[in-house]
């Protein structure tokens, strides 16, 4: 899409959030599957970790998270002395919500003794009983650091598989939750895609059911997808991930082409997330998500065995 155009923000509303972020001492944070003019305003553009990462590291006092309510939990857990907002209280997660820290608890009974794996697309109180968390992008080399054979991966199963085919010498043993948005892709439709634009690259994200990554050349976290479009020599691509990666993908390479499914890739949470948001959110500095202190403790302990494990 060659001379790709930026979202239009009007100047008014830009001017306003950066002078009440100003005011607020506050960082805007926005999700890449946020609207593209969330992007425009947002001091950081990122995924889920390293967006509370950049939390964590910045001196601003308030952090206004684009996003859903479990991104929101973990900029908590890393910056228990910062006022964080989640700028649309309305903004949740299907598969965040398909594990609950009752259910999990039983299921380490019925499996005594072997490791917790979560991802971090989950509750902070699932993550507190978890040994230890993982991203898309690190869950092969945190699934290789535990020590014993079996590991109970949660919640996605479709990465959990994915992760299995990858670390063969151990028993994955797989949590029943998924991504709407990645799990509706079907393969006849991706077959499709391939037969006409037979020389696109396919790009997947790992949230996709095992089928449809057996047909993509490169499998990736959200931020490495857009990492390679950009790095790539290729031209065209068939992405297969939420389409709010296509923003960053068009506006790093606006000479490239990028194919998306008939299937809408829309996650309704993240786009619960407007201008509107952000302004109301810097506001009145609501609605605040605040971890209590001792399940943060127990789920940060859960963050920072992830990120003492070398990248592969």
């Amino acid at each position: 899409m060659p001379g790709y155009a930026l979202p239009a923000v009007p100047v008014e509303v830009r001017e306003k959030i950066a002078r009440l972020a100003s005011e607020r001492q506050a960082v805007i944070l926005s999700h890449y599957y946020c609207r593209p003019e969330i992007h425009e305003v947002a001091h950081f553009v990122g995924d889920s970790l390293g967006l509370s990462q950049e939390a964590a590291r910045s001196p601003a006092k308030v952090i206004i998270f684009c996003g859903v309510h479990f991104m929101a939990e973990t900029a908590s857990i890393l910056c228990p002395d910062k006022t964080v907002v989640l700028a649309n209280s309305g903004a949740g997660c299907p598969m965040a919500d398909m594990i609950v820290p009752e259910a999990l608890a039983a299921r380490k009974r019925e499996l005594e003794g072997v490791p917790v794996l979560t991802y971090v697309n989950s509750p902070a109180a699932v993550k507190a009983i978890s040994d230890v968390c993982c991203t898309s992008a690190n869950a092969v080399a945190v699934m290789r650091s535990l020590e014993g054979r079996r590991v109970l991966m949660t919640p996605d199963r479709n990465l959990a598989l994915h992760v299995q085919g990858l670390v063969p010498e151990k028993e994955v043993i797989t949590w029943p939750g998924f991504c709407p948005t990645h799990h509706r892709l079907r393969l006849p439709e991706i077959l499709a895609l391939r037969e006409a634009f037979p020389g696109a690259e396919i790009l997947a994200h790992p949230e996709c059911q095992p089928g449809i990554l057996g047909e993509a050349q490169v499998i990736a976290s959200t931020s490495g997808l857009i990492r390679h479009a950009a790095e790539s020599p290729g031209r065209e691509f068939i992405v297969l991930t939420e389409e709010g990666v296509l923003h960053p993908m068009r506006k790093n390479s606006p000479d490239k082409v990028f194919h998306t499914p008939a299937t809408p890739m829309i996650c309704p949470n993240m786009k619960k997330n407007s201008l509107g948001d952000v302004v109301s959110a810097l506001e009145t500095l609501s609605p605040v998500v605040k971890v209590p202190e001792g399940t943060r403790l127990a789920a940060l302990r859960a963050v920072e065995r992830m990120m003492a494990v070398p990248r592969d």
